[in-house]
């Protein structure tokens, strides 16, 4: 088995709010990865004395352990139980009911000589690459099938749509969001790459268009997740200079972790 993980800030002097590893158990059978994408809070604040890296390091971090320790329990469970185990450890200091508190998208892989088991939450997103070189995008799109004018503010976003049915749900304080995520298992032979992106990294297919996920996993094993990460802020600085600005952040922050499993 091959693993191969970048994640890198969207800008100099800015923290990275991603978080990102990937898990090995001691009997050297199967491993897991975990990848979260904090959510950047508004001006304002979010009810919380702690930053968005603190949350996702937090998060992350159980999950590493968890999707590591516990083999047999599913990972919407395991996710369930991260967020109550984070929500704990400040709970008695800040407002966990406020929409901005810390939260984070999620992907969770984990395999065993039998299958891979997955779990997406929100608009990061998880490829698997099969022997015969087809790709499978595992995507949490209900973001992506909001109208535009739904999004227009965060006031509008965090009142109507954020953890809201009908709209999209992060990974926060409440640990029922577990369950709306998009989870399942794949056979083990029908896997033999597995790569986890960041929005930051997807931009290369969902914001620059320039190829789709086969191509974007291509480019992965041929030249590595640094060269996607660096494609993308090429593309980044280019279109910085446009009139009028594209919406959005002109960087973002971008992970890439991509493991080749080795053949059954």
């Amino acid at each position: 088995m091959r693993t191969e993980l970048v994640s890198e800030p969207g800008g100099p002097g800015r923290p990275n709010e991603d978080f990102a590893s990937v898990g090995l158990p001691a009997s050297g059978l199967g491993g897991s990865l975990v990848v979260l994408d904090g959510v950047t809070p508004p001006r304002d604040g979010g009810g919380c004395l702690h930053s968005v890296p603190w949350f996702t390091a937090r998060l992350g971090g159980a999950l590493t352990e968890l999707t590591v320790s516990l083999p047999d329990v599913p990972l919407p469970e395991l996710l369930s139980r991260a967020l109550i185990r984070t929500a704990d450890s400040h709970a008695a200091t800040c407002d966990l009911s406020h929409p901005r508190t810390p939260q984070a998208t999620v992907v969770l892989a984990r395999w065993s000589p039998a299958s891979v088991e997955y779990l997406v939450l929100s608009d990061s997103a998880l490829l698997a690459g099969s022997p015969d070189g087809s790709v499978t995008a595992l995507l949490d799109d209900r973001l992506d099938r909001l109208p535009r004018s739904a999004l227009a503010t965060h006031v509008l976003v965090d009142t109507t749509l954020r953890n809201k049915e009908g709209g999209f749900f992060t990974a926060a304080a409440d640990p029922s969001v577990a369950s709306r995520a998009v989870a399942g298992s794949l056979p083990r032979e029908e896997v033999r790459t597995l790569t986890a992106l960041t929005d930051g990294a997807a931009r290369w297919v969902e914001r620059f268009h320039q190829g789709d996920w086969a191509d974007c996993l291509a480019l992965v094993r041929e030249e590595g997740a640094r060269s996607l990460v660096d494609r993308v802020r090429d593309l980044e600085r280019a279109d910085a200079g446009l009139v009028p600005p594209r919406a959005g952040k002109t960087h973002d922050d971008a992970t890439v972790v991509h493991v080749e499993l080795s053949p059954r």
